[in-house]
């Protein structure tokens, strides 16, 4: 009997990492390795990397010097690395890191067993193709053990924005949208393991456009027809482009109730002149004006957003234009980065705005967004909302899960169970959740 091996995964970055670290685990389970929560006594460690901030490289190779004891220790032990740093400086880690076994990208992970079994045999193995073969067809399928209620799921991989400070179609490729009946195949498969809620995933995931079995499908029309599956009570999307927010799309957060009133629908800037510099294709206007036609359809809608202050040659009248855009959306969440340079990219070339002037315009931004996120929060109070409960929280009988709009909830004496969702009247908000009791 073989003895089965120990695989320990440290994820960096977006939700879509989370996916495929997930699938990587799958992949390798068909070669004996099950899932450890440390590096220690691990037969192989992979790091699934992300390359969106500054000196994400540089990071890796750190986080690599730590394996070096283990690997003294234990000489069988394989060191990979994965996703968009992988993609991205493959030739370059394998020069500079001689401990690490194998390098692959986030579009050949499917080849993961079959690279593995090279490296037992002595090699160092590399793959960042952007190989013809669907990686999500050749990956082996998810074992039929439960899982928690909410899950990922990626439909949509790639972009072809170009935006000029960001190095996604670089290491992820050319727009892609999985066939729709591999997505309801999916989708249906996580319901028969207990997930209630998934959480579509993309790049730009409202660029969506599968084939389906009566044409080509928008996001729209697949949040529709997974509507229809019984078990999944919650549908959600992420990360989507204003440019790509289609009519339909709109309506559907309207019309299809389980489709949560919850948008992430980045902005990155309030300046007409940086939006064009940054080559988003929209406008402060027309994006303030999409957001009235997104709530028009669904009032009580939570929007969050992303935002990159000291972008390069920003003014204090283009900073001041994304916090003048701030104050009119009233955002429920954001998230927010200095901007940080990405070799390749066309901002990488400009002048860059002095490092403090970014910083004090950050924690200003910061700031803002704060109040409004606690805001929203405090409005809650006093509503009821439809909370999902996902694990028992630190006191006993506590329960903590999300609400439709996406805020932690915790209630205490309950006897809701992990996947229950229930009706609960907020009480009180705290700096990040809400607490209240189930009706």
């Amino acid at each position: 009997m073989t003895a089965t091996k120990k695989l320990y995964i440290k994820t960096y970055g977006c939700q879509m990492n989370v996916y495929d670290s997930e699938r990587m685990s799958e992949a390798l389970g068909g070669a004996g390795y099950e899932t450890t929560d440390s590096p220690d006594g691990a037969d192989m460690i992979l790091l699934n990397t992300c390359h969106i901030r500054e000196k994400a490289a540089e990071k890796v190779y750190s986080e690599l010097g730590r394996f070096k004891r283990l690997k003294a220790e234990n000489p069988e032990l394989k060191i990979g690395v994965a996703g968009c740093v992988a993609q991205a400086e493959g030739e370059e880690i394998m020069r500079r890191q001689p401990l690490v076994d194998l390098v692959v990208g986030p579009q050949s992970y499917h080849r993961l067993p079959e690279m593995e079994a090279r490296t037992r045999g002595g090699e160092r193995a590399i793959d960042t193709d952007f190989p013809e073969e669907d990686k999500f067809e050749k990956l082996r399928s998810r074992p039929k053990a439960r899982r928690g209620p909410a899950a990922f799921l990626t439909v949509q991989e790639g972009c072809d924005k170009f935006c000029a400070f960001c190095v996604v179609p670089y290491t992820r490729g050319a727009e892609m949208s999985r066939p729709v009946d591999r997505v309801m195949s999916e989708a249906r498969d996580l319901v028969e393991r207990g997930v209630r809620e998934v959480t579509l995933l993309g790049q730009n995931v409202n660029a969506y456009h599968g084939q389906g079995p009566t044409g080509e499908y928008s996001l729209a029309r697949l949040i529709r027809t997974l509507s229809d599956i019984d078990g999944l009570e919650r549908i959600r999307f992420t990360t989507s482009h204003p440019n790509d927010m289609t009519d339909d799309l709109i309506a559907a957060h309207g019309e299809c109730e389980k489709l949560m009133p919850y948008l992430h629908l980045p902005v990155q800037s309030g300046s007409d002149r940086i939006l064009k510099r940054m080559n988003r294709s929209h406008t402060a206007e027309s994006y303030l004006r999409l957001i009235e036609r997104i709530r028009a359809a669904r009032p009580d809608i939570l929007i969050s957003g992303d935002f990159i202050v000291g972008f390069p040659e920003e003014t204090d009248a283009d900073f001041q234009a994304t916090m003048d855009l701030i104050e009119a959306v009233h955002y429920g969440q954001a998230f927010s980065f200095k901007y940080s340079t990405r070799p390749g990219t066309p901002a990488a070339e400009r002048a860059q705005v002095d490092p403090d002037v970014a910083t004090d315009r950050l924690h200003r931004l910061q700031a803002l967004i704060s109040r409004q996120q606690r805001a929203v929060q405090d409005s809650m109070v006093g509503r009821e909302v439809s909370v999902l409960f996902e694990k028992p929280g630190r006191l006993p009988g506590q329960m903590v899960g999300k609400s439709d709009h996406l805020h932690a909830v915790h209630v205490a004496d309950s006897n809701a169970s992990v996947g229950e969702i229930s009706r609960v009247r907020i009480e009180d908000s705290g700096p990040n959740s809400l607490a209240g009791v189930i009706l």
